[in-house]
């Protein structure tokens, strides 16, 4: 039996030193390169070869490796899945790059193992025959991982639990799991906040009632999971469930059928389950304050969305797409100096703050050109300076070893670390949360 063939990589590198180092280093990972030096020179190939990724320089001698990727996007090829080299004053080329189509990029220098980590991942993907303007969770290498296992996800049915903090894009990633799972793109999508709904109305509103069940319901009424069947059910802040009502969610969940409020009749559910939480959901459990059966119930697979300020390469990407959500005509543009305004913003309100930032100075910006002044506020003058920060960051460090040597030497008993630094139990519970400490 033949062994299976290498995968076939086009490389376009006009470098010599750095497009033979390359070529030699994918060899030696089981790769066969096509190297060429110029973009006239790969381009009758590229969508005639049977090649797994295209890896590209931006900046070559003829023409740029965008002006390329645009051309035979146009012409109908079937690109593979591409990946670009660029250096940091190309980023922004990149960016633009990924919303197109691209599969990834990398800036110089680079570490060739990670260069050949985002090959080897490229290849995994299909060839590029989707929509350009199909919506993405970010281009952050944390997204696009997040997003690729979502997409492994979607294959199954799995109750699914999404954490980060408040306005960081939870129902964002889950209405793309959704769309990843829903085979004919018409299947409902309901979405509850459980922290906004009155603790009185809640069993009706998720369960549903009959005609009659109690005053005021003179007609029967589907509640949403009902609404949900065959398709998506999104509990947003599940945190926020009183416990009463954790206990009927329990059973739901495990029997997949719901009784309306007044009825007797169970009904059998097909839907998907994301529930999400800005809030430590362990923590809760170990205080008391969420049951850990239903925990484990819905923590089946969980997903972690990292904070805007940990994937920085995000905001300007959700800057222009929120810039052309809310000017669709495009009359509006951010200046450099605007945009570097954004990079440099901490957003502890994450996408959210960030969108509402947006829609604010395209109000107030009397120019379609929009400058940094748009986006000062009170707050940014009262912002901490880089020097207060940095005060802030060796606070924290020095806390975090202390409390972490103290509850080394206690076992990770929370009673005895808690009296040793004479602080309470919850407030330790809040400090290890902050800080991101975790039993060893």
């Amino acid at each position: 039996m033949n062994a299976k063939a290498p995968l076939k990589l086009c490389l376009l590198e006009d470098d010599p030193i750095m497009g033979e180092s390359l070529c030699d280093r994918f060899e030696l990972e089981g790769f066969q390169c096509d190297w060429y030096k110029t973009a006239l020179a790969a381009q009758p190939h590229i969508g005639h070869e049977d090649y797994a990724a295209l890896i590209s320089d931006i900046r070559l001698p003829d023409m740029s490796g965008a002006e390329l990727y645009t051309q035979l996007r146009e012409e109908g090829r079937a690109i593979p899945p591409t990946l670009f080299i660029t250096g940091f004053g190309s980023i922004s080329d990149a960016v633009e790059l990924l919303k197109r189509g691209a599969a990834d990029y990398i800036t110089k220098p680079f570490d060739l193992d990670t260069l050949v980590e985002k090959v080897r991942s490229v290849c995994q993907r299909p060839i590029q025959e989707e929509h350009p303007d199909e919506p993405t969770l970010g281009i952050s290498a944390a997204m696009r991982s997040l997003e690729q296992t979502l997409c492994r996800v979607s294959e199954h049915g799995s109750t699914v639990l999404i954490t980060g903090e408040s306005g960081v894009g939870k129902e964002h990633a889950a209405r793309f799991l959704h769309r990843c799972a829903s085979k004919t793109g018409k299947s409902p999508f309901i979405a509850v906040n459980c922290g906004a709904i009155p603790e009185g109305l809640m069993e009706a509103e998720l369960f549903g009632y009959e005609k009659g069940a109690f005053s005021g319901a003179i007609r029967t009424r589907r509640g949403v999971f009902e609404q949900a069947d065959g398709g998506t059910l999104f509990l947003d802040e599940i945190g926020d469930m009183p416990p009463n009502m954790q206990v009927r969610l329990l059973r739901v969940i495990q029997e997949r059928q719901v009784v309306r409020v007044g009825g007797e009749t169970p009904l059998a559910l097909d839907l998907r389950l994301i529930c999400a939480t800005h809030r430590d959901l362990k923590q809760m459990v170990a205080e008391g304050a969420f049951r850990e059966d239903l925990y484990y119930r819905i923590n089946v697979v969980h997903m972690k969305i990292p904070p805007l300020r940990e994937r920085r390469e995000d905001i300007l990407w959700f800057t222009r797409l929120f810039l052309n959500e809310i000017d669709p005509e495009n009359e509006r543009r951010l200046l450099p100096s605007a945009e570097q305004r954004l990079l440099q913003q901490v957003w502890p309100g994450n996408l959210r703050e960030l969108r509402h930032s947006i829609e604010r100075a395209c109000v107030l910006s009397a120019e379609p050109a929009i400058s940094a002044a748009a986006f000062d506020t009170e707050t940014d003058r009262n912002a901490p300076t880089p020097e207060e920060n940095d005060l802030r960051e060796r606070i924290s460090l020095y806390e975090r070893q202390l409390i972490l040597e103290s509850l080394r030497r206690h076992g990770f008993q929370i009673n005895e670390t808690a009296g040793e630094l004479g602080i309470s139990r919850k407030n330790l519970w809040e400090k290890m949360k902050k800080l991101g400490i975790e039993r060893d």
